[in-house]
């Protein structure tokens, strides 16, 4: 029943009703919600109300629309038949805003007649982000209340606050204390004010510039590397300032509908919806609970270690570091204060904001002191298993009992580790990725005895530090390293038969990756993958070729590419002649590669490795290892990951190109894994899959 999802209560003296959005957690404007504001502003105007403030219960005024309700038979009454009964309304609407108000949730009070705002609140159009547009007014209520700022705001899906607002324009004030009472204040003071609703007004729109708008919009948009969505909130907000507001919404509602059912939005919504359920892990008992964790020691103050520091104290969890000696411990917090200093100079972070985060932040060499105080100890030295396996038999004798001990290990046993200790059930991978203060993903390691609060411990952690934690099985490169390292032999091969370094980023870049593989081999270092292949024993000929002749990337201008003193890349004619060269020598015949093999050849081998890793259990779901390149990787999440991709193709197809790769490449890692057979002849999709492959 509507009424079970709205709640109308009488104001002071009944003269300010109010309506309270009540649809846990987050108040998603479902069909019954709508229903119910419906019945709600009928009621109100019935009984009499002076004014009426529409306000959510809990933490947050409305997150938007239900996106489940995506793709199925939209049931009245719709979003903007509420918003025309609002807008029609001779009693005066105030919307009162608390925590969040993103989406259909601003949409809805942007139709109101007025907006107020909490300490605190949260407001923007997101939708972009989704892979649509704003669907129900948005594009053309807040360009006429704020104008051209509204084509930032729509376009980048970024939030701002309530006094950012306040100053653009689309909140009119900003109430201290209890919120609902302090609306009620406000709108009776101002029930005989006369609003001019934002579909009415002019004033910001009429002196529209098109040279202007246009430049304006190209920036905008120039990092958006193919995603369909940034150019549809353009082509909606245009149609603000250049057409009447009901011509305006048909525009805005041609690109909602083109777009919510196209498969990047699909893709996005998939990797939305696929950040909470890798949150959840299936075989954590309900009543594992995490220990408590007030204090954080990280060992090792170089670049990793520093960023998983600065993660720390960015929010609000005080942090100590541990070095090995004074120089090294100063360098490390120098390189801390110094990514601050940056943030500050940028306008990001205000210099009150950064002395609070720098006073969580401490250092000291004395090893077992600080270890002896931690309740979390996460080790970030050197990727050597001698040297971990030496850290943790120290750390096991110095931290209290029952303190997890996690790793920072990028690609090695977690098991191994652990076996230094008499704690393994404490023992736990926490692999951040680089930068650390930056990066979202957290690869979290269960070893063969870590134990339901060690997993529990590190997930909370992770999300109280503002990552995203993805449960991963113990192995060899974990989930992401162990499928990007599979293209390796691909890329050579590439190199080899005809393509040059550019051929193969310009068609990854024009996937959407934010760099190539060999863009991002030069900004990493070649020598790192040089030494994992001396390690490993494998040969790379034109890598190995490259790196020989001192090219090692970025930090000596030269590696794949040649670079300037800005570090911007050209084609490399020395590199040119390596591969070349090497190809010769190897009596490979080169010819023209396509974009679309090129493609295939580089995304193909992380599928099929993800299946490999289904198969064992390292991962739970298809979803978590999509979360995990769209979060670590690089990947476009409006690609939707891997995983979403070989769905798209079709796994007859995939498994066919597998094998057809296998045979002509000569590629073993090409050939089908065992899921992929299955699934494609049973005409089944990863998507489809129930609960983890192992069995």
């Amino acid at each position: 029943m509507a009424d079970q999802q709205v709640f109308v209560e009488h104001g002071f003296d009944g003269d300010v009703h109010v309506l309270r959005i009540a649809n846990p957690p987050v108040n998603t404007l479902r069909t019954e919600v709508r229903a119910g504001l419906l019945a709600g502003l009928q009621r109100a105007t019935r009984e009499g109300a002076r004014a009426i403030v529409l306000i959510g219960t809990g933490r947050g005024f409305s997150a938007g629309a239900e996106m489940t309700e995506f793709g199925k038979p939209r049931k009245p009454p719709s979003l903007n038949e509420v918003f025309e009964a609002i807008e029609q309304s001779k009693v005066p609407v105030v919307a009162a805003i608390q925590g969040n108000a993103l989406g259909g949730g601003l949409e809805l009070a942007l139709a109101c007649h007025a907006r107020v705002a909490g300490k605190g609140a949260v407001l923007g159009l997101p939708e972009v982000k989704r892979g649509f547009v704003p669907g129900a007014g948005g594009t053309q209520r807040l360009p006429r209340l704020i104008g051209m700022e509204a084509l930032r705001l729509i376009v980048s899906g970024d939030p701002v606050g309530p006094e950012e607002a306040q100053r653009l324009g689309f909140v009119d004030a900003v109430l201290s204390g209890e919120l609902e009472h302090a609306a009620m204040a406000w709108a009776r003071a101002h029930s005989g004010d006369r609003f001019v609703l934002a579909r009415n007004r002019t004033d910001r729109i009429k002196d529209y510039n098109a040279a202007a708008f246009d430049e304006a919009a190209k920036k905008l948009t120039a990092r958006s590397r193919g995603q369909e969505s940034p150019k549809g909130c353009v082509a909606a907000v245009r149609a603000a300032f250049t057409l009447p507001f009901e011509e305006g919404l048909n525009v805005e509602r041609e690109q909602f509908t083109t777009l919510v059912q196209g498969e990047q939005s699909q893709a996005l919504r998939h990797i939305f919806f696929g950040e909470r359920e890798a949150q959840r892990v299936p075989d954590l008992p309900a009543d594992a609970e995490s220990l408590p964790v007030h204090k954080l020691v990280v060992i090792g103050g170089g670049t990793m270690g520093g960023g998983i520091a600065m993660s720390a104290a960015n929010f609000g969890l005080p942090v100590t570091i541990v070095e090995t000696t004074e120089e090294a411990l100063q360098k490390g917090l120098a390189r801390c204060e110094a990514n601050w200093q940056r943030t500050v100079k940028s306008g990001r972070l205000s210099e009150a904001d950064y002395a609070k985060r720098r006073a969580l932040l401490s250092g000291t060499t004395d090893f077992e002191k600080a270890v002896g105080e931690a309740d979390l100890v996460i080790e970030a030295v050197f990727e050597n298993m001698a040297v971990k396996k030496e850290v943790f038999a120290r750390l096991d004798k110095a931290a209290r009992p029952g303190i997890v001990l996690a790793s920072n290990t990028s690609t090695l046993s977690i098991d191994e580790i652990a076996s230094a200790t008499k704690r393994p059930e404490l023992v736990i991978g926490m692999h951040f990725f680089s930068p650390a203060n930056v990066m979202r993903l957290l690869e979290n390691v269960r070893g063969a005895k870590t134990s339901a609060a060690a997993i529990a411990t590190a997930t909370e952690v992770g999300k109280r530090i503002g990552k995203l934690p993805v449960l991963v099985g113990n192995c060899d490169g974990f989930v992401g390293n162990r499928m990007t390292g599979k293209r390796g032999p691909q890329l050579e091969k590439l190199l080899l038969e005809g393509c040059l370094p550019q051929d193969i980023d310009r068609v990854m870049e024009g996937y959407g990756m934010a760099m190539g593989p060999l863009a991002t081999g030069d900004l990493a270092g070649l020598d790192i993958g040089a030494a994992v292949r001396k390690a490993r024993g494998t040969v790379a000929p034109i890598a190995d070729a490259v790196v020989a002749a001192g090219r090692l990337g970025q930090k000596t201008s030269k590696g794949w590419y040649d670079y300037d003193a800005e570090r911007r890349r050209s084609p490399s004619k020395e590199v040119e002649a390596i591969i070349l060269d090497v190809a010769e020598k190897m009596q490979v015949r080169r010819r023209k590669i396509e974009d679309q093999e090129i493609l295939e050849r580089l995304l193909l081998p992380m599928v099929n490795e993800g299946a490999r890793i289904l198969e064992e259990g390292v991962a739970y779901r298809p979803i978590d290892i999509d979360v995990i390149f769209a979060n670590g990787f690089g990947w476009p999440a409006f690609r939707g990951g891997p995983m979403f991709w070989a769905d798209r193709m079709g796994l007859r197809t995939v498994r066919d190109k597998l094998a057809h790769y296998a045979a002509t490449t000569g590629d073993a890692n090409m050939q089908p894994a065992a899921l992929i057979e299955t699934l494609a002849a049973s005409g089944g999709s990863f998507a489809t899959m129930k609960g983890a492959a192992k069995g």
